[in-house]
């Protein structure tokens, strides 16, 4: 009896998951495609700008729409990521979330005197 309860329970929690994981409005196939979509974006990304866009560009596609998010270090790159984005095949259209982040500032150097140097007295021998 204990078997069944636990299997019950297991049967339970897994048609839960699935169907919070399904999104109602789209289809099996169309939640396929944008999965793949998503993998092809990401893969484009590592190669043509670098292997940290996997980790630091959200990439999010819902009916063919794409939206990107995350810090990059330039407009160039923002510009780059929206560019591979949309070349891809299925791309309907690219919502670009980009936030483009200012470069850490520089440490300040300690301060240097401007003045010649004086140079030190001779040592005399005992």
């Amino acid at each position: 009896m204990r078997g069944k309860s636990l299997l019950f329970a297991v049967f339970i929690v897994a048609a839960l998951i699935v169907s919070v994981a399904c999104r109602p409005s789209q289809t099996l196939e169309r939640q396929t495609g944008d999965a793949g979509i998503k993998t092809k974006i990401k893969a484009k990304l590592a190669s043509d700008v670098g292997a940290a866009t996997i980790t630091a560009v959200s990439v999010n596609v819902t009916n063919g729409v794409v939206t990107l998010a995350g810090p990059v270090s330039s407009e160039a790159e923002k510009a780059k990521i929206e560019r591979v984005a949309r070349s891809v095949d299925g791309v309907v259209n690219v919502t670009d979330n980009l936030q483009v982040t200012a470069p850490p500032a520089p440490s300040p150097q300690p301060a240097t005197t401007s003045g010649p140097e004086t140079p030190a007295p001779p040592t005399r021998a005992p």
